[in-house]
Formats: structure tokens, C-alpha cells, sequence
């Protein structure tokens, strides 16, 4: 559910009618991002047996099923890796693959629903300040107004219209606060991803933010010390369990990127951050129909102002990369 839209462009080799027209890249970005919306359908539903981090164990290991051979097939790549791509390929993985999906998975068990997923949207907003800080990208113009309006947004995502005074677990919403913390590291990723670019395709980056976070991810079910709260092999409730594992790791998993990377090898960044919107908006819709989880007015209020200030960021982005095009 990594959101990967700052701005950037992103180049491929465009085959076919089909992947040359802007409108059918429009509607993959959509379909992409809504996959990433029903990601708390299976994960919440997931977390009546197992814990987060045996969920995102789990759901890697099925994926490396996938992974692996891919990785097999393009292997000449890796003996091209110098120390620096290995440094970001493991906070690809770790980072934004392991530890990023563990915290979200934490924050929907121990937070509102709608704010953990609304929050994500603040994800290009730490791959732009993390860009200027590695990368030495230019910031957007006025980036610190836009900054602290959408921090407002985020104030009404997390606590409404109130204000919170009392005791410090009134201020801090755990839900929010991992949510941030998953956010900034997918953020990360982004800038990590970008020091890849032209170094390996595509897809055995991917392929290999799944499979090397598997040893991490291992260590620290380990460490954990739970036990696995499996339903018997063989009941109809092992059956859906492991149907819910499946599905969270290929559809908001695997075909989410997929069908998302695709569709924005054709989109715009103004036009692809519009379309994102299909995201929260299938996910409050899932929260309200299946977790009766009511989106309030406040965080109506507070992801418009978010997405203002992303849609802003991603029009001058747009003008910049005309300009040079013209140039």
C-alpha cells in the first residue's frame, strides 16, 4: 500500500495502443489505488488470530512465493549492486516493506480506522522532505506553508474539532502516531527507490522488497514470543483465514503495485494524485459498510486540506517538467 506518487516522472518502454493512452492510464491508477482501500478488509479481519507482525510475515512469504523466480530470472542484475544500492534496497525492504507494514497493521487494531487510512495521504509529503535532504532536491515553492496546512489537516484527522487537554494518552492517538510513523517510512522508501532508478528493473526491486525483509520479519515474530493462533488445519475458519492471507497479499499486495505502476507510466502527477482518491475513498467506504466505522465531518475536512496541498505540489511539479520538455 505504498503510495509513490511525489511528483516524479516515471519512464517505461509504452507498447501498444492501450498503454499509450492517458485515459486507460487514469483508470489503472484508479483500480490500483481502491485495491489499496480494501487492505483493512482482510488485515483487521486478520488480526482476530494473529498478531501484526505474524500477518506481514505471513503475507511476505506468500509474495516471495511469487518473487523469487523473478529475482532467479533477472540475477545478472545483482552483480552490478554496489554498497549504496544495498544500503537502500535493505530500507526498501526492511523499512518501508517490514517495519512500515507492521506499524499500519498496528495502528488498525489500536486506532480509528479512517484516520489510520487517511493519514497515508501525508506519505509524499515525507518522500519531498526526505528527497531535498538525501537527494538535494528544490523544494516545492512556499512547501512551508503548504507543510503546516496540511499538518492542520492532519490535527483534524487525528483528534477532530477538540482539543486535547488532560492527560498525555488524551494527546497521543497510538493509531495516528503509528500510522505517521508507517507513512514517513513508505515515504523513505520512495526516496530509496529513486536511488535505484537505472539500476534495476522494476520489477526485481520489487521482487526484492519482499523477499529480503523476510529475516527481519522473522526475527521479530521470533522475538515477539506469541503464539500462532491458528484455527485447526482443515475447519472452514482455517479456510478463511488462510483466504484472507491470500487475498491481502495479492490483491492490496502485489496487483495493487502492479496494476498502479502501470497505469502511471501515462498519468500526469496532478492527474494521478486526483485519482488516487479512489484509495481512502474505498477504504472509509469499507470501514463504514463491514467495521461501521462513520467517517466524521473533521476528517472530511482534514484529508481535503491534505489532498490541496498534495494536488498543489504535484501542479507545479507538472509545469516544471513542461518547462524543461519546451526548453
Amino acid at each position: 500500500m505504498e503510495n509513490i506518487n511525489t511528483g516524479l516522472k516515471v519512464q517505461s518502454k509504452r507498447k501498444g495502443k492501450a498503454s499509450s493512452n492517458p485515459k486507460y492510464g487514469f483508470w489503472l491508477v484508479v483500480l490500483g489505488a481502491a485495491l489499496w482501500g480494501v487492505d483493512p478488509l482482510f488485515r483487521v479481519i486478520l488480526l482476530n488470530n494473529l498478531t501484526s507482525s505474524q500477518i506481514v510475515l505471513l503475507e511476505h512469504v506468500i509474495i516471495s512465493l511469487i518473487a523469487i523466480p523473478v529475482i532467479w530470472k533477472n540475477r545478472q542484475e545483482l552483480k552490478q549492486v554496489g554498497w549504496r544500492q544495498v544500503g537502500a534496497l535493505l530500507f526498501i525492504s526492511w523499512g518501508g516493506s517490514g517495519i512500515a507494514t507492521i506499524l499500519f497493521t498496528m495502528g488498525l487494531s489500536s486506532g480509528n480506522l479512517n484516520a489510520v487510512l487517511l493519514l497515508q495521504k501525508l506519505q509524499p509529503l515525507f518522500a519531498i522532505l526526505l528527497a531535498s535532504l538525501l537527494l538535494k532536491e528544490k523544494l516545492p515553492r512556499h512547501f512551508g506553508y503548504l507543510m503546516l496546512f496540511a499538518l492542520a489537516g492532519t490535527y483534524l484527522l487525528t483528534f477532530g474539532f477538540a482539543i486535547p487537554i488532560g492527560h498525555w494518552s488524551d494527546f497521543v492517538q497510538m493509531g495516528s502516531l503509528l500510522s505517521l510513523g508507517a507513512a514517513a517510512l513508505w515515504g523513505g522508501s520512495t526516496v530509496m527507490g529513486r536511488l535505484m532508478v537505472g539500476q534495476m528493473k522494476v520489477e526485481t526491486v520489487t521482487s526484492l522488497r519482499f523477499v529480503l525483509a523476510l529475516p527481519l520479519l522473522g526475527l521479530i515474530t521470533l522475538n515477539e514470543g506469541a503464539g500462532w493462533n491458528l484455527p485447526e488445519f482443515g475447519t472452514s475458519a482455517f479456510a478463511l483465514v488462510s483466504l484472507n492471507l491470500i487475498g491481502q497479499a495479492l490483491l492490496p499486495g502485489l496487483l495493487s503495485l502492479l496494476v498502479y505502476y502501470k497505469g502511471l507510466t501515462t498519468t500526469k502527477a496532478s492527474v494521478a494524485t486526483l485519482a488516487e482518491l479512489s484509495f481512502p475513498t474505498a477504504g472509509v467506504l469499507i470501514n463504514w459498510v463491514v467495521f461501521n466505522e462513520v467517517v466524521t465531518s473533521a476528517q472530511i475536512l482534514g484529508f481535503l486540506m491534505i489532498w490541496i496541498v498534495l494536488f498543489i505540489i504535484s501542479r507545479q511539479s507538472d509545469s516544471v517538467a513542461k518547462a524543461g520538455t519546451l526548453g
